[in-house]
């Protein structure tokens, strides 16, 4: 990965900051996938948060999964990365699959539920429900943006 760094104050002021979050896309063998009803907002989404600086995308995962949910997981791939162009979020996402554990709710989860892709499609706004679809359709990895509301459309 290539960083740009920079000596200047006016250079570092225009150059736009940004984060990165990473979530899985946990599949169950039955097809069903993992989810979360977030503390804060109360909207249905994929487990996941921001890659802590000193972290593989790939334990950010795990460590993100297991906090938010209580289950381990084993990373498969990425299937798409998602910029929230409003906030300046680019997500990481990867499909996974469950290994071990038991469902749990955290600090940041009131509940931990498995959905059909179908219950994905009605509970989730499209910005978050797109994640989880892209990822089982192996057409990947997908690269989508979004304002926070609607997905910007491919040109």
């Amino acid at each position: 990965m290539l960083l740009y760094m920079s000596n200047s104050a006016s250079e570092a002021q225009s150059t736009p900051l940004h984060s990165v979050s990473v979530a899985g896309v946990v599949v169950r063998e039955d097809g069903k996938l993992l989810t979360i009803r977030r503390a804060d907002n109360g909207a249905w989404e994929l487990p996941g948060g921001v890659l802590e600086l000193d972290e593989t995308p790939e334990a950010g995962v795990r460590r993100e999964v297991w906090e938010e949910t209580g289950i381990h997981v084993e990373v498969d791939e990425l299937t798409g990365v998602y910029k929230n162009t409003t906030r300046g979020i680019v997500a990481l996402v990867f499909r996974c699959k469950p290994v071990g554990g038991e469902e749990r709710t955290s600090g940041e989860s009131t509940a931990v539920t498995w959905f059909t892709p179908e219950e994905v499609a009605e509970s989730m706004s499209e910005v978050y429900s797109i994640r989880l679809l892209d990822a089982l359709d192996g057409a990947g990895p997908h690269v989508r943006s979004h304002d926070g509301k609607r997905l910007t459309p491919v040109r």
